[in-house]
């Protein structure tokens, strides 16, 4: 396998540089002095800024996008072999990478590389972890799947000991990952089609674990079902969170403002601690936990740890308050798992309104057919839904299904449900029927957003 070395900057090519993670990793790469080109379908504000930065952006992908002085090509999971550009790299034999192989011979050249995963909750977490290490002056390097304000994006090239990343189990990407710390939030069916089972899923998290070496640390969410399947044969330290005294770090006295959480952190050697948070939600309270746990395992002081979460207000997308329009306060959210919707309709629960309104995009065939039941249950907790057309992402095969058969679910349950096949038909009917005082979240892993950004555009 092609090995990454930092003293010896070569050009690389990026088959969709776009996206979130490997427009960050191009940007890494290009403040170590690397020569970054790539391609993608259209513009968007990641590849202008690389752009700007001095990298070589083309939109389209064809053959002659690689020129002659490439040395290396990463590429994602989503390019197939018949992808012209894929295809000419092969022809030419010029040395390749996934974009997870690509981030694993990069945490090599860290001294504390840091991974966390889990099916929910990793882009924020890493983010609360990259705060506290901000606000420590521990000069880290920053690898987040979503926007992080503190940073105006989602990398950060530090000169410290600490990368911290985001740890995805898609594709079991994350088994190309050398960390020395790992963080597991929780573990849940998902990915259903790529995995066979919660079975297959579990082993792919326990192989992730066994990825520490044995001076490394695994800090783990307690009350993962059957978490023995994941920890069985580790030689790595391992410190476990939840929500009762039997874990290493719990918390006690939970009381929330405006959906936010504060409470008492109560953890190993006597530490007892309250921490207010500033992103709303019960959820949230565990991806502190973990973060907590990081920066105590770190001896990071816990003034710095407080300080850090109490300003931390989320990422982009993550209970993203966009304005109000009429009256209306408009939230924008990323969940498009039911767990994920579940914990932020509930957190919205907490926060002023009189009318709660969801606009979902479900996100792939393949997921919305796997979770009808349970999206239906978790949209329920909303009291007025209205659904978009699936967003197919990588998927081209409707398995027979669309919005309305999810409509009919969630109508089965006695819960009001609207469709609409246009954002623009979606956009009229809110517009008519939401009134002062109302909540509307806009919910999903596609293009939803753009449905709340055009009404405050009204």
């Amino acid at each position: 396998m092609y090995q990454i070395n930092f003293n010896r900057p070569v050009s690389i090519h990026f088959i969709g540089i776009g996206g979130i993670s490997m427009s960050g990793l191009a940007e890494i790469l290009m403040d170590e002095g690397f020569s970054v080109s790539g391609s993608d379908a259209k513009p968007s504000p990641l590849t202008k800024r690389l752009a700007k930065k001095g990298a070589v952006i083309y939109y389209g992908q064809r053959a002659e996008n690689l020129n002659d002085s490439i040395d290396l090509v990463v590429y994602t999971s989503a390019i197939h072999p018949d992808n012209p550009e894929y295809i000419a790299m092969q022809e030419r034999g010029i040395p390749s990478l996934t974009r997870a192989q690509l981030l694993g011979q990069m945490m090599k050249n860290y001294d504390l590389p840091i991974a966390i995963s889990g099916t929910h909750g990793k882009t924020t977490t890493t983010s609360m972890a990259s705060e506290i290490l901000l606000e420590a002056g521990t000069d880290p390097t920053l690898s987040i799947g979503g926007i992080l304000k503190a940073i105006d994006g989602n990398i950060r090239v530090g000169h410290g000991p600490y990368f911290v990343t985001e740890a995805c189990e898609y594709t079991n990407s994350f088994l190309s990952f050398f960390p020395k710390i790992g963080v597991i939030l929780n573990v849940e069916e998902d990915h259903l089609d790529f995995f066979k089972d919660i079975a297959d899923i579990r082993n792919s998290f326990h192989r992730f674990a066994a990825l520490l070496p044995e001076n490394g640390t695994l800090i783990i969410n307690g009350e993962i079902p059957e978490i023995n399947t994941i920890l069985e044969g580790l030689s790595c330290r391992v410190i476990t969170y939840g929500k009762t005294g039997e874990y290493d770090y719990h918390p006690e006295q939970i009381s929330y403002q405006n959906g936010c959480a504060n409470f008492l952190v109560v953890g190993k050697n006597g530490l007892k601690e309250t921490i207010s948070l500033s992103v709303p939600g019960e959820h949230n309270i565990y991806n502190a936990m973990a973060a907590i746990a990081l920066a105590d395992l770190l001896a990071i002081d816990f003034s710095v740890v407080k300080k850090a979460l109490s300003n931390f207000h989320g990422t982009d997308r993550r209970f993203e308050y966009k304005g109000k329009v009429q009256g209306v306060t408009i939230i924008d959210d990323y969940a498009h798992h039911p767990t994920e919707i579940t914990a932020t309709l509930n957190a919205a629960q907490n926060y002023p309104h009189a009318t709660l309104w969801c606009v979902f995009q479900p996100h792939t065939f393949s997921r919305t057919k796997a979770f009808m039941k349970e999206f239906a249950k978790a949209l329920s907790l909303a009291d007025r839904v209205v659904l978009s057309d699936i967003y197919p992402a990588r998927e081209t095969d409707s398995l027979g299904i669309s919005s309305e058969t999810l409509k009919k679910e969630i109508e089965a349950l006695g819960k009001t449900c609207y469709y609409f096949p246009s954002f623009e038909e979606i956009e009229n009917f809110l517009l008519k029927n939401c009134t002062q005082n109302d909540l509307l979240i806009t919910m999903g892993a596609g293009d939803v957003l753009n449905i709340g950004e055009n009404l405050l555009k009204r």
